[in-house]
């Protein structure tokens, strides 16, 4: 199927964008790397008057570290990003980011396109949400800042007022001692994942959870998290048993759709075995051990 038609528009700088969006209006959608919106175009899911081509901006293409935190231009692609110093410096970064499709999709996919896309079998909205991410909204009458659980309101659905862009993604970086690990199951590299799980930590002497944050990906409309599961596990070792029941707990959270990636109670099986394994590799990474990690396919 082809798209229905549209005018095509690409501004020379991000004011000019901006601009250009709030006089289109609602009918207008910015286009990236396109790797999101144009199957979305192609299958009628969305039939915008104009597209407005932010794909060439150079002022966000951006990452910087800077005040604790990592800075993310909207339009850096997911390749850049796994090869970038915040992967490193946040190896649960590299986890997602080079996870993402294959190398084609990675060179041309951006992290701003699938956080305002809220795709809920896509990787970034599940990973933002285990680091505590914050977006930067810009618009012609200026920026704000908002925290991704707040961005992300519902299926394809994000916060974003007519008129404005994502312009960053800004990270913060986690303490000493801590580790963190994301894990997706899927049919092939190019495929959204069916199931998908994060864990990140800071750990004590003697395994002491000293902070956890938990996420599920494509577990519902949105990634699951539970700030009263997060807080049981705050202060107590990590044993097994404790990880098993805040799996089992985090689990009854979800609503993952029985659809071609297997059914429902398929899904709850496989979120339950990606967050004993994330969570696992997080505490090795806590202890500074070096693991790499890896969606799993079919």
């Amino acid at each position: 199927m082809y798209p229905a038609p549209f005018r095509y528009h690409r501004p020379a700088t991000l004011g000019s964008a901006l601009a250009l969006l709030a006089e289109l209006g609602e009918g207008a959608r910015p286009l990236a790397g396109g790797q999101s919106l144009i199957p979305i175009l192609k299958m009628r899911m969305d039939e915008p008057s104009d597209l407005v081509d932010i794909g060439r901006l150079a002022e966000l293409t951006h990452i910087r570290k800077e005040k604790g935190r990592y800075c993310i231009g909207a339009l850096v692609t997911h390749a850049r990003i796994a090869s970038s110093a915040a992967a490193t410096d946040i190896p649960v970064i590299r986890d997602c980011a080079a996870n993402i499709a294959d190398p084609q999709v990675r060179a041309l996919g951006t992290i701003g396109g699938s956080v305002c896309i809220a795709d809920p079998s896509s990787d970034w909205p599940a990973l933002l949400h285990l680091l505590d991410a914050e977006i930067i909204c810009g618009g012609v009458e200026g920026s704000r800042k908002v925290g991704i659980r707040d961005f992300i309101t519902d299926s394809y659905s994000n916060s974003l007022a007519d008129g404005e862009l994502v312009t960053e993604i800004q990270i913060p970086i986690p303490p000493a001692n801590s580790g963190g690990a994301y894990l997706g199951f899927k049919k092939a590299a190019p495929a959204y994942p069916a199931a998908s799980a994060g864990v990140q930590l800071t750990l004590t002497a003697g395994n002491i959870c000293q902070g956890i944050r938990l996420v599920l990906g494509a577990a519902g409309p949105v990634p699951v998290t539970s700030t009263e599961i997060e807080q049981a596990l705050t202060g107590r070792p990590l044993t097994d048993d404790a990880l098993q029941e805040a799996a089992g707990a985090l689990v009854e959270l979800s609503d993952p759709p029985t659809d071609a990636r297997g059914s429902a109670q398929f899904k709850r099986v496989m979120l339950r075995s990606l967050f004993m394994r994330a969570a696992h590799t997080a505490m090795q990474r806590a202890r500074g051990e070096t693991v790499a990690g890896s969606h799993d396919y079919v």
